[in-house]
């Protein structure tokens, strides 16, 4: 059985790490990270020139089913996975790690994109945690505010006039979480629902710092697609499958 993982993410990492072994694995990453984490496993990076590519692609390497463990917010390759595995009869899997939920405590303010997330930034303060990677700056441009940039790798133009840029990957802790808030006095974070535990500690420390956090919501996925919410229960269906 050959199962190709859409996905750099931790679950599709530790997925792969699960069949690895006991079935043939190739997780396909898309290329935005110049080292990315590889995961056990036959791996492949870069797009494949859309659903036409995608259907080729499998045919041509015998996919016998597929797992769309991309990051929630890669919203195109999710879509593209669905009407690909449709046109050519492989069945789909979403491995979907669950969003955030607000706490007792938590000052959230839902957006529903980067840009309706700049405008909300008026009237909370000077200086914001921007975290939702180096892709999209360019909605924050034209804020006057100041920010703190965290990516993995060192971001484009353009981007907001003032800026600092903080090059790290998570897991985070929740003592560095605080540290950056205290030590950059922030105002408010910007951050994506993501989910997960490796980013979440930000959300801690804003609750217990009394910042306000602006969260961007989740786009919208494919409908009739099967949903894992963790890498073992995605390794599950591969094995009844």
């Amino acid at each position: 059985m050959h199962i190709l993982i859409l996905g750099g993410t931790t679950e599709a990492r530790a997925l792969a790490g699960l069949l690895h072994g006991e079935v043939r694995v190739t997780s396909s990453l898309a290329g935005r990270v110049a080292s990315p984490r590889l995961p056990a496993g036959e791996v492949r990076i870069g797009g494949f020139g859309g659903v036409e590519g995608l259907v080729e692609w499998m045919a041509g390497h015998a996919v016998d089913a597929v797992i769309d463990a991309t990051h929630p917010f890669a919203e195109r390759i999710s879509f593209n996975a669905a009407r690909a595995a449709a046109t050519a009869h492989v069945p789909l899997l979403a491995l979907r790690r669950p969003g955030w939920v607000p706490g007792d405590g938590d000052d959230w303010r839902p957006v529903a994109s980067l840009e309706e997330a700049a405008r909300a930034l008026e009237g909370l303060g000077d200086r914001v945690f921007l975290t939702t990677g180096r892709m999209g700056l360019a909605a924050f441009a034209a804020c006057p505010q100041w920010f703190l940039v965290r990516s993995v790798d060192a971001p484009d133009a353009p981007m907001p006039a003032r800026t600092e840029i903080v090059l790290d990957r998570g897991p985070f802790s929740l003592d560095g979480e605080r540290e950056i808030l205290a030590r950059h006095r922030i105002d408010v974070v910007v951050t994506k629902d993501s989910g997960g535990a490796a980013t979440a500690p930000k959300l801690t420390a804003a609750r217990e710092a009394g910042v306000p956090v602006v969260v961007v919501r989740r786009p919208p996925v494919p409908s009739g697609v099967p949903v894992a919410a963790t890498p073992e229960e995605a390794a599950a269906w591969v094995a009844t499958g």
